[in-house]
């Protein structure tokens, strides 16, 4: 019966339902927190736990998931970190007071902090690299739909329903993907993953749990504050202590000479601002038409949709261009069309016309789906089977940082400007220029992601592809990762 089905579809089918549903949480969440706080009777300072237990934990399980994934197989580790995330949910749901609603946060973002990074081994395991460009269309749907997606559910399921329900509709989706995993996910594991690395998991997981800490509460709490200051120092300490470490271990948990191969190197570049831009206009955008143009949420999530429209229209195209012209040039351009984009955003007022904020947001998405394809797909275009589940831990690590970085960064400058303003006749009104200026940041950003894309090297990347399609369909020699029909 499993073997109805190609692994290669098997995987994408899974991968796809497990970070569409990890990718809305981050965004469904948000949303209902208000309702969270008025339900328990908690004030809005004490509602950062249930986020920052979170995004802790997830930086605690993203080091050490290549790791599992090599010695117990990435099957048996993406479906145990899929029902830990699933049950977490449930659990969630059922949290009749803040301190059970936070731990069982924590609980889910154990699950969480493994299932892009095992997913994405599944998925360059799967897929001959001749072929993968074309399998990351699958995951273009929930990289563009979910975040979009999320705070138009979030806000529909609180107002009309209860907060319970943003954790509730992960239940279908969790439980769907496990029973179709189980039934067809195929396995792949490394004969000799080495001994558990515990001093590279501590100052890893530590390291990066404390980093995005001071980046996700800097801004409100104040980067001045002892609160904030010892951690980020502390974060980073512990991140240089792990680089010095690691490369005197012979297996190491972070295999950081996969920085020798300049593809994975020069990709990985790129990826830090491409994800603090994306990261951080999903962030600004929807802010800025709810706190400065008076959208509602509905009307919030119609006005962002056409960035996971254009996303889709990219995810047709990419894999076409990439071999005619190569990812180089498809970044050089992706990334400095985000950045007119964003530009362009920094001129958006309350006369600016619907239309006109759907159109660029459509062509931002168009521009960010052809950077994401090919910088994903590029960068692991030269790492060899084995490796791919430590060079997933080390790439979505940094993704991870970029990301927290870049909506840091944003809500840092926001706070400066500051977003309202004394009117003539002594009101208060929201400060555009604020936001405007979050939208030339994030441009900026964007064009440091062109420079990068610079470095990249179209002969490294297509090669392997052409070598790959052209070479008989034939077994190989035995291979340390080698797949296993369930």
């Amino acid at each position: 019966m499993a073997r109805r089905i190609p692994p290669t579809i098997a995987v994408a089918v899974v991968f796809v339902s497990a970070l569409f549903m990890a990718i809305m949480d981050t965004t469904i969440v948000n949303v209902a927190v208000p309702a969270i706080g008025h339900d328990f009777g908690v004030p809005a300072s004490g509602l950062g736990a249930i986020n920052i237990g979170y995004l802790v934990s997830l930086a605690v399980f993203i080091p050490v998931a290549g790791w599992l994934g090599d010695r117990y197989g990435t099957r048996r580790t993406f479906l145990a970190a899929l029902v830990v995330f699933t049950g977490a949910s449930a659990l969630c749901a059922t949290a009749t007071t803040m301190d059970q609603l936070t731990a069982y946060r924590i609980l889910q973002g154990a699950g969480g902090g493994l299932l892009v990074p095992v997913g994405q081994t599944m998925l360059f395991r799967a897929y001959p690299p001749a072929k993968r460009i074309k399998a990351q269309r699958a995951l273009m749907v929930p990289t563009a739909v979910a975040p979009a997606v999320g705070p138009v559910l979030g806000g529909w399921l609180s107002d009309a329903v209860s907060w319970h329900w943003v954790f509730l509709v992960n239940l279908p989706i969790g439980a769907a993907a496990v029973v179709f995993g189980l039934l067809f996910l195929p396995d792949y594991r490394v004969e000799s993953p080495g001994r558990f690395d515990l001093t590279g998991f501590l100052l890893a997981g530590g390291g990066l749990s404390l980093t995005l800490y001071a980046l996700t509460e800097g801004p409100d709490r104040g980067w001045g504050t002892a609160g904030i200051v010892v951690p980020l120092v502390a974060g980073i300490a512990a991140l240089l202590a792990m680089v010095a470490v690691e490369r005197r271990i012979p297996k190491p948990m972070l295999d950081l000479e996969l920085f020798r191969d300049r593809l994975f190197r020069a990709n990985t570049i790129v990826m830090f601002p491409l994800s603090a831009v994306f990261l951080g206009t999903v962030w600004l955008y929807p802010l800025f038409l709810q706190e400065a143009l008076g959208f509602n949420a509905l009307q919030s999530g119609m006005a962002t949709f056409p960035e996971a429209l254009g996303v889709m229209a990219a995810a047709q195209v990419a894999p076409r261009l990439y071999r005619r012209i190569g990812p180089r040039w498809l970044m050089v351009g992706g990334s400095a069309g985000m950045a007119v984009c964003v530009a362009v955003m920094a001129g958006f007022t309350t006369t600016t016309s619907a239309w006109t904020l759907r159109g660029v947001l459509f062509v931002l998405g168009y521009c960010i789906g052809h950077v994401m394809m090919s910088a994903q797909n590029a960068a692991f275009a030269t790492v060899p089977a084995p490796s791919t589940g430590r060079a997933a831990t080390v790439f979505n690590m940094q993704r991870q940082l970029g990301g927290a970085f870049g909506t840091a960064v944003i809500a840092t400058l926001l706070a400066a400007v500051g977003t309202t303003a004394l009117t003539a006749d002594g009101t208060t009104a929201a400060n555009l220029t604020a936001y405007h200026a979050g939208f030339v940041l994030c441009a900026g950003l964007a064009l440091i992601s062109a420079a990068a894309a610079l470095f990249v090297s179209d002969q490294d990347a297509l090669g392997v592809e052409r070598f790959d399609a052209e070479r008989p369909a034939r077994p190989g020699p035995a291979e340390a990762a080698t797949p296993a029909s369930s």
